[in-house]
Parts: structure tokens; sequence; C-alpha cells
């Protein structure tokens, strides 16, 4: 098995809410939707049957600043800021690599850098446009650095640095707000559910029709019932009930299924 750590200053500058491009005030603003912002009459008829309002994803401001008065989102002003921050970002990681391989003299640095993908376009409107930007500028205007993947890196480096493993998730580092008093009723269900997955594998190794049908969706409702957001809901406290249902739900179907 081998372990790739997360960078924390190249995830600080894009992740960060405080100090990251997407803090920008020239991007749009996520939380300004006309579902909201327009008179309730003019919007009634692309609001759910039940009338509430929701986003209905036509924002028109960008996020201006910290106060509620926002000023109009402008489309250009925004790609040029994702432009000059995707440059900012290449010139860091060219000076961090060049810092790092005088210190790592047996092989190339790596800098590992993952993102949620609802960070890009979700919550970073530009988000795409950012990495469209970057992924061109890292290509074409510099040769200092070079985009690579984990598997494509141990295929050049396929002896690394031996470490005991430490869980760096969550509350104290050992994965603490997924297993604690909350949730840990939970999983006793889910490892007799993955084992009674497997024997169903190998039981019925070239199932098709109905068969398989229902195989795909036993694996279904046990990957759903693995969740990690279920155990996380239970030990924050909130929507505790849903978390437990969807909890119940997932395993019970899942029996129905194996039985």
């Amino acid at each position: 098995m081998a372990a790739f750590g997360r960078d924390i200053e190249s995830s600080k500058q894009v992740w960060s809410s405080v100090e990251g491009y997407p803090g920008d005030y020239n991007y749009r603003e996520f939380y300004r939707d006309v579902g909201f912002d327009l008179d309730y009459d003019y919007v009634r008829p692309y609001l759910p049957a039940d009338g509430v309002r929701v986003n209905l994803g036509i924002k028109y401001y960008k996020i201006t600043g910290k106060s509620n008065r926002k000023d109009p989102y402008v489309r250009q002003w925004a790609l040029d800021r994702a432009a000059d921050q995707a440059a900012n970002f290449m010139f860091n990681r060219e000076k961090q690599i060049e810092w790092l391989t005088g210190i790592v003299q047996d092989r190339k640095p790596i800098i590992v850098a993952p993102y949620d993908a609802e960070l890009y376009g979700h919550w970073w409107f530009e988000g795409p446009d950012w990495i469209n930007f970057l992924m061109r500028k890292i290509a074409y205007d510099q040769k200092t650095i070079k985009l690579t993947t984990p598997m494509e890196y141990l295929a050049e480096n396929p002896t690394c640095q031996v470490a005991r493993r430490r869980l760096e998730l969550g509350h104290k580092g050992y994965a603490e707000v997924w297993l604690n008093g909350t949730n840990d009723w939970i999983y006793r269900h889910l490892h007799v559910a993955a084992d009674r997955m497997v024997e169903l594998a190998q039981q019925y190794p070239n199932a098709d029709g109905l068969l398989r049908r229902a195989l795909n969706q036993a694996s279904r409702e046990l990957l759903l019932a693995q969740s990690s957001d279920w155990a996380f809901i239970m030990k924050t406290g909130s929507h505790v009930e849903y978390a437990v249902k969807r909890t119940q739900d997932h395993v019970l179907r899942f029996t129905r299924l194996y039985e």
C-alpha cells in the first residue's frame, strides 16, 4: 500500500475560505440567487409545487465584500482573476518544487493537491475556468513542473519511504468522528452486510437477468449504507433521525435482497 500526503500549502491556497482563491470579491456570489432575490409572484411558476423558495441557479451578484450589499457580477472580471490566480498558483508550485529539489536528492519531489470535486463549478463557479487556465499555463508557460498522478509517480519511483500509519482524519486525527458512542452501533451491521455481499458475489459469478439486477441493487444498498455521511451526522447531532433512518433502510433493503 502506498500513501500520499496532502500538501498543506497548495491546499490552503485553493480551499481556504479566508485565504483561498474562491473568496475573491470578483467571483460569483454563491449565496445570492433569484429564487430568493426576486419578487415571489415573479418566481412562483419556477418553484416546487409547495411554493417554497429555492435556489434556481441564476445569480446576478459577485461576492463584493463581507456586507450584504452586493455589486453585479461581471463575467470578464471574474475570468481575468481566474487567469491571474492560475498563474499565481503555478508560480508558487514552481518555487516549491525548486526548494524541494534541494532537499529530496534520490527522486523528483511531488506535490499532492487533492480537492473535493464539488468545489469546482458549485461553490466556486469559476473553478473549472481556473483549472483550464492552470492546465494550459503549466503546459505552455513554464518548464519547471509537470502534471502527474500518484500511479504515474509510483511507476517512476516504486520504492518509497516506509512510515507508520497514523490517520489524519477528523477530530484528534484518528477518525473519532466516525467511530464513537453516537454511531458505533452501525458497524456490526455494515460488517455483516459486507461479508454477505462477498458471499453473494462468489456464489453467483455469472449471474444475468433478474438475478444480476438484484445483485447490483444489493451492492448499491451496501455502498449507500456504508456512506460516511450518516456516521458523521450522528456525531454532529444535526438531522440524526434522518441519518439513522438512511442507515437502517439501506441495511434492511440489502438484507431483504440477500435473503
